[in-house]
């Protein structure tokens, strides 16, 4: 084959990519044009060229990851996953953005065969590919052996201007940065442009100078619209250096091809027109006629590269099978932590407290992480500079290093934003159960990685301490109040507040019992006295979401108290009370509003009988939501203001979380009902 051939046949191809591409944004009238047409060499180039994968097998454990964040450019990875041979047909190009397709707007993981990760909230891609360099080199450092190697692949991101304006991108690319994160490589797709117009509306700084002072090898490709040979030139120098995170900064043209819109923001998010689509395939020389058509001449050259990566995939598997013959429990080892399942006797070291024993929720979640630790060797993760209040850190575990992939502490550092994202990466590659934690008021800082690894069904916890007023004199900067509330509406999410410290270990069990969703765990900073469950109501009705926890006298209650974390304390004393006075009453501890309502409906009802509607919500937080579970004569204590600056007792009793308060509203209800 000529050197001429080899240019004519990498210029279809890229050419097929990009017609693809506004193909089918025309025909969905919806989409965005611009970044196919201009990122398509430097992607054509790193699937051809470099990117190791198997279109049969999208789930190979050591396959290359790549991941586009700037995801509205969707159209260039729905190109590249059906011209490399994915389960995506041309009819699936053609319903893209439409009802049920496997190609929507934006990526969606687990929908799209070969899609890694999902993105369009900009910045999240490029924190996530952290994550998964992270997740590479952490069981690199458990599997690999001198004499076998298993685990050998490196993460690509395709980031955009608008991916790198995000300050989530910042914080996640200096952590990169200083982890030193080798294996990492991103290809800036930097056309100078954004939805608004041109980047010198707002964004005109050196990013090679930023990128290069977080610790990153940076290289520029002059020429991103044809310099193929350059592009893949800086790729391979990105992979030859084994030290540092790669970006590679290539200046493209946004739209390029277009007569009339490349250049512009015009060809971002809209669609070219049917004239200017016509016009833009005059300008490439592309002499085919119709839509969606894929030259013969570019599917074969396309389906060598998938026979590259099907045999690369097939010398591994035949690396497996040896090193599996010579490690077989680091075999049995690896194929578990990929499966989702616990080894057998994972909880066989869980704490237990004695009755009346007052230790802080935050404390007990970590004593319960260190002995999950000793069991679960992929159990790792990491805190925003919190360990020390948060109690987080797996002891004697080490520090996680970048570029061995020793230690399980991973110290993200002030950056609760990339930390989230990063802790999805981490997910999203598979091969561990991640954990994350900050004070509960920060889970604002993560509220869009929260929402994502709901989204995308990924089994992350994220430890939230300092759950209310408790914390004390912080003060309402630190005191969370309408968070609960927020993150109780997420979808598929699921919150627990544990009451006790045996509480907070059936909770850490449900978490990682969990295969198809995050867990947001919500724990105190004060100490909380153990339960004694010789007495009360066994903890494992956690798993329940909630369950009666002290009956009242004679069976019948006439009132039901619901609460949540330290105010379940409360509940109980108010009880004491009621009952004193004569008042059969029930306390139901809630951990968790949604595993409750999925309970059948006779748990329900046996633990909150409609018959009784005299009922008191006792909560730190927002009354919002609690409707659902007071009827409508119930009383909710809650704080639907902010905090204030002053000891956590102090703060429980002015703002009214008092015995007196509670039963003033166990009356109040009792008497409406």
């Amino acid at each position: 084959m000529t050197t001429t051939h080899v240019a004519s046949i990498d210029q279809l191809c890229v050419n097929t990519i990009r017609t693809l591409a506004i193909d089918a944004v025309q025909k969905a009238n919806s989409g965005h044009p611009g970044l196919p047409l201009g990122a398509a060499p430097m992607a054509y180039v790193l699937w051809q060229r470099h990117l190791n994968f198997d279109p049969k097998a999208p789930h190979w454990f050591d396959r290359d990851r790549f991941v586009l964040s700037a995801g509205h450019g969707s159209m260039l990875l729905y190109a590249l996953l059906h011209l490399y041979e994915y389960d995506l047909s041309l009819d699936d190009l053609k319903d893209f953005r439409q009802w049920n397709a496997k190609t929507p707007g934006h990526p969606e993981f687990g929908l799209t065969p070969g899609v890694e990760a999902t993105t369009g909230p900009l910045g999240q891609g490029s924190a996530n590919v952290v994550g998964m360099a992270i997740a590479e080199r952490r069981l690199a450092n458990r599997f690999n052996r001198a004499d076998e190697v298993v685990v050998d692949h490196y993460t690509y991101g395709l980031v955009s201007d608008g991916d790198l304006m995000e300050g989530l991108s910042a914080e996640a690319a200096s952590l990169a940065g200083h982890l030193g994160l080798g294996r990492l490589i991103c290809l800036y797709d930097a056309n100078d442009v954004s939805l608004d117009g041109p980047n010198s509306l707002h964004f005109t700084e050196d990013v090679a100078k930023r990128y290069e002072s977080y610790g990153w090898h940076v290289q520029t490709v002059a020429d991103g619209d044809t310099d193929l040979d350059g592009i893949d030139a800086a790729i391979t120098a990105a992979k030859a250096d084994s030290e540092r995170p790669s970006l590679i900064i290539v200046k493209t043209t946004i739209g390029y091809g277009s007569p009339n819109k490349a250049g512009s923001s015009k060809s971002h998010g809209s669609p070219l027109g049917d004239d200017e689509v016509a016009a833009t395939k005059k300008n490439l020389a592309w002499n085919h006629e119709g839509s969606f058509f894929v030259p013969d001449e570019a599917r074969e050259h396309f389906h060598a590269a998938r026979q590259r990566g099907e045999a690369a995939h097939g010398a591994w598997k035949q690396r497996l099978k040896s090193w599996a013959r010579s490690y077989p429990a680091l075999e049995a080892e690896r194929r578990l932590s990929f499966s989702g399942e616990l080894p057998s006797g994972w909880d066989a070291e869980l704490p237990t407290y004695a009755p009346g024993e007052k230790v802080a929720t935050r404390v007990a979640s970590g004593q319960t992480m260190n002995a999950i630790a000793k069991t679960i060797p992929w159990f790792f993760g990491g805190d925003a500079d919190l360990s020390c209040s948060t109690m987080t850190a797996l002891t004697d575990l080490g520090s996680f290093d970048g570029h061995t992939g020793a230690g399980r502490n991973i110290h993200y550092g002030v950056r609760e934003h990339a930390m989230g994202a990063i802790a999805n990466g981490i997910a999203y590659h598979g091969g561990a159960r991640t954990f994350t934690a900050t004070f509960f008021v920060f889970s604002d800082y993560m509220r869009p990685a929260i929402r994502l690894a709901a989204m995308n069904h990924l089994p992350v916890t994220f430890v939230f301490t300092h759950d209310s007023i408790g914390l004390g004199e912080d003060g309402p900067t630190h005191q969370p109040v309408e968070h609960l509330a927020s993150l109780r509406a997420v979808p598929n999410l699921l919150v627990l507040r544990p009451a006790d410290p045996t509480e907070t270990v059936e909770a850490w069990r449900i978490a990682l019992s969990s295969k198809n969703r995050p867990t947001a765990l919500v724990l105190s900073r004060q100490g909380l006295a153990a339960f004694d469950r010789s007495v009360l109501g066994p903890a494992a009705g956690v798993a329940r979401g909630a369950y009666v926890l002290s009956e009242a006298a004679g069976d019948a209650p006439e009132v039901i108290l619901i609460a949540t974390g330290s105010e379940v304390h409360l509940a109980l004393e108010a009880q004491a009370r009621l009952e004193a006075d004569k008042v059969p009453t029930r306390v139901v501890s809630m951990p968790s509003q949604e595993l409750f309502r999925e309970q059948d409906a006779a748990w329900q009802e046996a633990v909150l009988p409609r018959g009784v509607r005299a009922r008191v919500a006792i909560e730190a937080g927002s009354t919002f939501g609690w409707e659902r579970f007071t009827t409508d004569a119930g009383r909710t204590l809650g704080l639907d203001r902010f905090g204030a600056s002053a000891p956590g007792g102090t703060l429980f009793r002015q703002l009214g979380f008092t015995v007196d308060a509670v039963v003033e509203a166990a009356q109040e209800a009792r008497a409406e009902a």
